[in-house]
């Protein structure tokens, strides 16, 4: 039997169900392990919110943005190493940089290339 492969959890938090899908096929595709939740909300009560290697996170979400996910984060001083992509059709400026001053490593706007995001985790998670 051939040993099994640990893959690292990517989160994807995005209130758009397509979005949610296609992300998934992307990066299981990829080799990673992904899990979809509809809100913040839902990704803070599971059991990956301590054990997600990255985090897919659109901006504006009902509820609770990824802003204010990415401070509910900080605030509760998660440890577990989380890396944060932002991912938006509302690409500006400011919350931009509010996202990056915040400790995202990457931010990028909708569309985008898929196999961009591929590479980016990649190298995220294996730094």
């Amino acid at each position: 039997m051939p040993e099994e492969q640990t893959s690292k959890l990517i989160a994807i938090i995005d209130d758009n169900e397509s979005m949610r899908d296609s992300l998934s096929d992307l990066i299981e595709s990829g080799g990673f392990e992904a899990k979809c939740f509809g809100s913040a909300k839902a990704f803070l009560e599971s059991d990956s919110h301590g054990r997600a290697a990255c985090l897919i996170v659109d901006i504006r979400m009902p509820k609770m943005s990824g802003l204010e996910l990415q401070a509910r984060l900080k605030q509760e001083g998660c440890n577990v190493p989380i890396i944060f992509i932002f991912i938006t059709a509302y690409d500006n400026a400011e919350i931009r940089a509010q996202a990056m001053k915040e400790g995202a490593v990457e931010f990028l706007a909708k569309p985008f290339d898929y196999q961009l995001l591929l590479k980016m985790l990649r190298r995220t998670l294996d730094s």
